[in-house]
């Protein structure tokens, strides 16, 4: 098993949920505060790491095996984004797919940086689960 960092459509109530959504879910988590972040064609995320005018970015964590995260997962994912390791803000290693480096000067007129948003779901304006779930009880 590992842990798969989920940022954009795989979190809950995103349109590529059902990758994950029979395992684990492991929580809500953020990222190091050394990520950029971006929109790109306004259609997914791209997480990119950075030295400088990072942040933390929010996502969700599961349990998934690596064989699922090659079979379902990584085949639904946009070409500008590769599978690599990033580090969570409580100091763990995790896998999530990450804007491929290099792309950012090839695809600039594509891109719409929202590092300072935080995560998807701020961009998009879609409420938090957790959030949601807690109102309601």
């Amino acid at each position: 098993m590992a842990e798969l960092f989920c940022n954009g459509g795989a979190m809950r109530g995103g349109n590529l949920h059902h990758n994950v959504s029979s395992h684990t879910f492991l929580g809500s988590v953020r990222t190091a505060p050394n990520y950029r972040f971006f929109a790109v064609r306004d259609e997914f995320p791209g997480l990119l790491l950075t030295e400088t005018g990072g942040a933390s970015i929010a996502g969700e964590l599961y349990d998934v095996p690596m064989e699922n995260i090659r079979t379902d997962f990584l085949p639904e994912e946009p070409v500008e984004l590769e599978l690599s390791v990033i580090e969570l803000a409580d100091g763990r290693s995790v896998m999530a797919v990450v804007l491929r480096p290099g792309l950012v000067d090839s695809l600039s007129s594509e891109l719409t940086e929202i590092t300072d948003l935080g995560g998807w779901r701020a961009y998009r304006g879609l409420p938090d689960p957790d959030e949601t779930a807690s109102a309601g009880a």
